[in-house]
């Protein structure tokens, strides 16, 4: 906490002063709108790291200050707090928030751990908690499963320390291998899940946004081709993870008594399916498959045909989202009561504002860097810095290494919108396909898992006092250096490519 607040304290100054000293350095190179935009952009990288006020008042600070300064019209300033991608983010958390309201995701969690093969072994416990955070985390926010999760897993936790104690042994859960062990896993899963789609965490979606942006004649990147190399990365970033966390936090006894009891009581609790569960799974499904329908007829019909073009038009994917979203306002719980699936209240309170405001801000400045030229000059600086010319692997393994390093000690979001349109605007000015570079920050955003501040579940785990922080770094540096060396930067050069081409 001391460490948070110095760190803010010097954010708030040395923005503001590196800002001033570059508004008053001269840049021939750039245009006075870049060189403008460059001070700007100084100070919100500044304020996004050290965090002096929230990220999305930075978000929105940018943007405004660009139109004080002439930089660029208001309507042009702001126009990006309107992008579609906004709308599929707002759908998703829609959908996220009826799964939290109906009970829905704790039936999925529960449900992954009552299964037969699970049993009373401590290490399928593990890895049937880890399966349950990343299977819920792909499809809401990471932040979100970790907050539903923490308890569970505290719960089992307890229960464990319980049935030992009825047994003759004595254990301190702060000082047990197998509870930091159990801690780490519920992390570290829910930030893997959100590879697995577009909306599963902010960075992806905020990659996409920013090609469209600033590579818009690069191909579109459908929600059907992310989830092709997302379940790869996933399942490998999930593999490496499990196996390292267990090999660190193995559990000193073979069978824990009682555990499956202590699981079919929770199963228990939830009763039946409810009409609302039903309905949120309908809504979901409805999604889900306007998502998924274009991959379908591209290869039933063409990626070129007049009924692609036809469902571009009036279903992207965008809208997909708020029909699924939507739809949960529609379908009737109790008629005579007037009760749906979801309410405005509990629909309102579900969505994270702030997430959609440092989008909107983050593309924003990135769009404004590539009109007034200052991604191109900061490409050219980069290239040169890379020799001029350099090999596709090298330039796509310094960026996501670089990304990973920022997240690692500021949030993945606020390192996704420094990195991100300055790797798209870099790949374009060296003639390379931008589509790899922008999914290889996107995915090494997601491995931030040295330091409690890196993520959300990060910090919600610390917090149980479970977890001494060098522990957390110690297995974090190694899932961090085998994801994004032997996983991350494979995948974008090998799988990505052959995906969407290039």
């Amino acid at each position: 906490m001391q460490f948070d607040n110095k760190r803010r304290i010097f954010g708030a100054i040395a923005g503001p002063l590196l800002a001033i000293l570059i508004w008053w350095l001269p840049f021939e190179a750039l245009s006075a709108e870049a060189h403008h935009l460059l001070a700007i952009m100084s100070l919100v990288a500044v304020w996004w790291i050290t965090e002096p006020v929230a990220i999305p008042v930075t978000s929105l600070l940018g943007p405004t200050l660009c139109v004080l300064v002439g930089v660029a019209p208001v309507d042009k300033a702001f126009s990006n707090f309107a992008n579609p991608l906004i709308f599929l983010f707002l759908g998703g958390f829609l959908l996220a928030k009826a799964m939290m309201v109906n009970g829905l995701d704790k039936r999925i969690a529960y449900g992954v751990m009552s299964m037969k093969w699970v049993g009373d072994s401590p290490r399928r416990i593990f890895l049937a908690i880890g399966l349950a955070c990343m299977m819920c985390s792909g499809w809401i926010s990471n932040t979100a499963t970790a907050a539903m999760m923490f308890p569970i897993s505290l719960g089992l936790l307890e229960a464990i320390r319980t049935m030992m104690a009825a047994n003759g042994k004595v254990i301190d859960l702060k000082n047990y291998k197998y509870a930091t062990g159990l801690m780490l896993m519920t992390a570290y899963a829910c930030s893997i899940g959100g590879v697995l789609t577009p909306i599963g965490t902010p960075p992806n979606i905020i990659m996409l946004g920013f090609l469209d942006e600033l590579a818009p004649q690069a191909p579109t990147v459908s929600f059907f081709q992310w989830m092709i190399w997302g379940v790869v990365a996933m399942a490998l970033y999930f593999l490496v993870a499990y196996v390292v966390l267990w090999r660190m936090f193995p559990s000193d006894v073979s069978h824990i008594q009682g555990a499956r009891e202590f699981i079919r009581s929770r199963v228990e609790e939830l009763g039946g399916w409810t009409r609302a569960q039903k309905n949120t799974m309908i809504a979901f499904g409805v999604a889900v498959v306007l998502w998924v329908a274009p991959s379908v007829l591209s290869l039933i019909h063409g990626p070129h045909s007049e009924i692609m073009k036809a469902y571009d038009s009036h279903c992207p994917e965008s809208i997909a989202a708020m029909v699924g979203g939507l739809f949960l306002f529609f379908l009737p719980v109790d008629l005579k009561k007037g009760k749906m699936t979801l309410d405005w209240k509990e629909g309102v309170e579900g969505i994270e504002w702030g997430t959609l405001l440092l989008f909107g801000g983050g593309l924003a400045m990135g769009s404004l860097m590539y009109t007034t030229g200052l991604s191109d000059w900061i490409g050219g600086g980069i290239k040169e810095m890379m020799g001029g010319q350099p090999s596709e692997i090298l330039f796509v393994g310094v960026f996501c290494v670089t990304c990973l390093l920022l997240a690692e000690f500021t949030s993945h979001t606020a390192a996704i919108n420094l990195i991100g349109s300055i790797a798209i605007g870099t790949a374009v000015s060296l003639g390379f396909n931008p589509i790899p570079v922008a999914v290889g920050v996107a995915l090494a955003s997601s491995l931030g898992f040295m330091m409690p501040v890196s993520t959300p579940p990060n910090a919600i785990v610390y917090a149980s006092g479970m977890v001494p922080i060098t522990k957390m770094i110690r297995s974090g540096i190694i899932i961090d250096i085998i994801g994004v060396l032997l996983i991350t930067i494979p995948i974008v050069l090998l799988l990505v490519k052959a995906v969407v081409g290039g």
